[in-house]
């Protein structure tokens, strides 16, 4: 639940519907606004009988007209609402929720405290129908309408080509980032270009005007994912360990059980391979499959090779498609005619029908958890989903969540392992990286240390490949005047400003604020500017030049996003790479056979984040970019380079000792009460004006701690705390957080805050994040 606090109750929200004199039935309406309430509507005497839960009607709301979603037709209104304003028309023929995800998305929105109707906008598809064109054409609804049904014509994308030519004269920040973007010659999206910040667009006109680059309009396929034929395959002969896990998931499938499992597999292992032979018998038996996976960047690899195995009958869901896209997938899973669905978290929503199987791969990423708007945890919700309509739910990954884990330690999940890797491979041996002991290698980098540098030697020299982690973007961290020893900073947000294109300009990783680099410090006029640490755009020219003529590449969301990571992947997967330098997008479940050295380089930097998670995320990241050494013939090694070797998630890490890491993390976290021994709420605020935003969140504090003594103290209320980051995007911030193993309690006092919020508070925006997972 979000919104900026107003004074404007609830029940003008309900006059703001109120006309006619009520007679006849009358509909429960959710609109999309940001109030945890539906609105009623008389229904016109024409349209009685054609009202069915879950379809999407038009409604005037306000002074506008809005689109809303049928909840429930009643005889008659409720007692406080006299006189109702009629609805306009029924825009679907069927609903577009099916029963069973119109119920899961209560249920959700009732979980997460979020009003049901910016639920229902969240989960709706972009469907048109005769009856939105035709209100259109009669200027009832707006083009600029909050939910709007779009047309599913053919989409046509502009692409951005470089001519070849070289640049002449000066160039702006946005220039350089475009032209360095596309410096491998290889055609790119505008709207991927456009991510990297907000003056992109301007920037390629006038590198088209200069000659630098042109532009293509192309029709966008319906569907990317199937552009290019594949192969069909041969299903392996499964290990033992695969076996049993392929028997135990369909034997509930088939006993129409809703089990729940935790397939605990190392890299390598083939839980993919499980998914699919299950998903081969559900699909066998007319039933529905939905396969969750944490990032577009994975669905390309994963949809391939579902595709090779059981066809081309798969819908892909996702929120870097386009309209038409999502549009054809929507129908084909509403209609039954298409009976799989692949996709990142917004596939969760997907209209399955007759849903049997519910898979969660790499089930511990923390990008399943919406952090804006409807704040859902795709993994959790896919688990409640699967309870409400009767089916088996598997929950896949090489590091389980320490959550999951300890659900199945409790028996709630029903453990399936697969120990080893297939063909008998070996896990990557792990090699120690003290950097108090291993200094600086033959290069002199201070990131590549002896023994690093010579197994990078070594993988080359033998025509394998090499990975280096670095959880860092850009070409240097920061920059600091040497004389006054000031950092330059983000006039907009509390963070340093990080170098990016080779030194020519600073980037705000939170507000996309973006200048050239100073000559001067600004605020002592001194000239001596010094970098402070490196980043992977860096490291790719440093990696390049000191094993040259090693071919080296770089995937980090400057430079790839979306389908171009994908492009980044293949070309690894072809050869066409020697060295790929990346941030965490490399850890992701990739699959690069040739890859034989991986190095994590400053393994212990997410360490230091203010985060009771962050020995957890240290650990998954270094487990799971080390499992991309040695999956093909040869075997692998993984260097992790750290300050801190005995750390419990570096140790563990490098020992590949999963469970003997979750007993020790479980341990520290129910000495401290959190998750899994304690559920959070987390309430955040910010405004333009400091004092006002401090002000605000000391009000909810006290209604929260008001609430606390009523329920006999069972909540702990921490804060309110100015965040590590206190200004972002010219707004200030504040933070605080219930904490509580009774849910009742917890929830009680969750409801108390939001009730002050909506009674009216200073001009701040506030959001209540239910199981909260960034911490910052």
């Amino acid at each position: 639940m979000s919104g900026r606090a107003t004074q404007t109750s609830l029940f003008d929200l309900e006059a703001a519907a109120v006309e006619a004199t009520v007679s006849g039935p009358v509909a429960e309406i959710a609109v999309p606004v940001p109030v945890r309430r539906t609105f009623h509507y008389r229904v016109p005497e024409g349209l009685v009988g054609r009202l069915q839960r879950g379809s999407r009607v038009a409604v005037p709301f306000g002074g506008r007209k809005s689109i809303g979603f049928v909840l429930a037709v009643h005889e008659r209104a409720p007692a406080h609402a006299a006189r109702l304003r009629e609805l306009f028309a029924v825009l679907d023929d069927e609903p577009i929720f099916p029963e069973e995800l119109l119920g899961f998305l209560e249920h959700a929105a009732a979980h997460y405290l979020h009003p049901i109707g910016d639920v229902l906008r969240t989960a709706a598809p972009a469907l048109e129908t005769r009856a939105i064109r035709a209100l259109r054409a009669s200027g009832v609804l707006e083009a600029d309408e909050s939910l709007r049904g779009r047309a599913v014509a053919a989409r046509v994308e502009t692409w951005v080509v470089r001519t070849g030519l070289a640049p002449q004269g000066r160039l702006g920040p946005a220039q350089q980032a475009v032209l360095e973007a596309l410096r491998d010659g290889t055609p790119r999206p505008l709207r991927d270009l456009a991510r990297a910040g907000r003056d992109v667009r301007a920037a390629v006109q006038a590198l088209v005007r200069r000659g630098l680059l042109r532009v293509e309009r192309r029709e966008a396929a319906a569907d990317p994912y199937f552009a290019t034929p594949v192969e069909p395959d041969t299903a392996p002969v499964p290990s033992d360990a695969q076996a049993r896990a392929i028997e135990a998931i369909a034997q509930a499938v088939r006993a129409r059980r809703a089990d729940r499992f935790l397939l605990f597999g190392v890299t390598g292992s083939g839980k993919t391979e499980v998914y699919m032979r299950v998903i081969a018998e559900v699909l066998r038996e007319g039933r529905g499959a939905l396969v969750l996976v944490p990032e577009i960047a994975l669905t390309p690899q994963l949809v391939a090779r579902f595709r090779a195995r059981l066809g081309d009958s798969i819908a892909v869901l996702h929120s870097g498609l386009g309209d038409r896209a999502r549009h054809d997938a929507w129908r084909a899973l509403r209609t039954g005619r298409v009976r799989l669905a692949i996709g990142a978290r917004s596939a969760l929503f997907a209209p399955v029908a007759d849903l049997a199987l519910l898979v969660v791969d790499e089930e511990h990423d923390p990008s399943y958890k919406q952090e804006e708007g409807f704040r859902y945890h795709a993994r959790d919700m896919a688990l409640l989903r699967a309870r409400r309509c009767g089916a088996v739910a598997v929950l896949g990954s090489a590091t389980p969540s320490v959550e999951s884990f300890a659900l199945a330690r409790a028996g709630e999940l029903r453990l399936l392992e697969l120990p080893r890797r297939g063909a008998g491979r070996p896990q990557p041996r792990g090699v120690g990286g003290d950097l108090r002991s291993h200094r600086c290698g033959p290069s002199g980098h201070p990131l590549l240390s002896g023994p690093l540098h010579r197994a990078i030697e070594d993988a080359l020299g033998a025509g394998e490949q090499v990975v280096l982690f670095l959880n860092r973007r850009g070409f240097s961290p920061s920059l600091r005047c040497a004389e006054c020893g000031r950092s330059l900073e983000c006039p907009a947000c509390s963070v340093a400003l990080t170098e990016h294109d080779r030194g020519r300009t600073l980037r705000c990783h939170y507000c996309d604020h973006v200048r050239p680099v100073p000559e001067r410090c600004p605020g002592c006029g001194g000239v001596s500017l010094e970098r402070i640490g490196l980043g992977t755009e860096r490291l790719e020219e440093d990696v390049a030049r000191i094993f040259a003529p090693a071919r080296v590449a770089r995937l980090d969301r400057d430079v790839a996003s979306g389908a171009a990571a994908e492009v980044v992947l293949e070309r690894m997967r072809r050869g066409e790479i020697d060295v790929l330098v990346g941030t965490q997008m490399v850890t992701k479940g990739h699959d690069l056979p040739g890859v034989t050295v991986v190095g994590a380089l400053l393994a212990d930097q997410s360490l230091a984040f203010p985060d009771f998670r962050s020995q957890e995320r240290t650990f998954a990241l270094l487990a799971q970019v080390a499992g991309r050494a040695g999956r093909g013939a040869r075997p692998g090694r993984v260097f992790v380079q750290t300050w801190q070797p005995d750390e419990p998630a570096i140790a563990c890490a490098a020992a590949h000792d999963y469970v003997g890491f979750c007993r020790g993390e479980l341990e520290r976290r129910r000495q401290l009460g959190y998750p899994p021994f304690g559920r959070l709420v987390a309430i955040r605020l910010d405004g333009g004006d400091e004092q006002a935003t401090l002000v605000a969140a000391r009000e909810l504090v006290a209604t929260a701690r008001a609430c606390v003594e009523v329920s006999e103290g069972r909540v702990a209320v921490l804060g309110p705390a100015t965040p590590p980051i206190a200004r972002i995007r010219g707004r200030w911030r504040q933070r605080i957080l219930l904490r509580s193993a009774d849910d009742a309690s917890l929830r009680r006092v969750a409801l108390a805050v939001l009730e002050r919020i909506e009674k009216g508070l200073a001009p701040v925006h506030v959001s209540l994040d239910v199981d909260p997972v960034n911490m910052l």
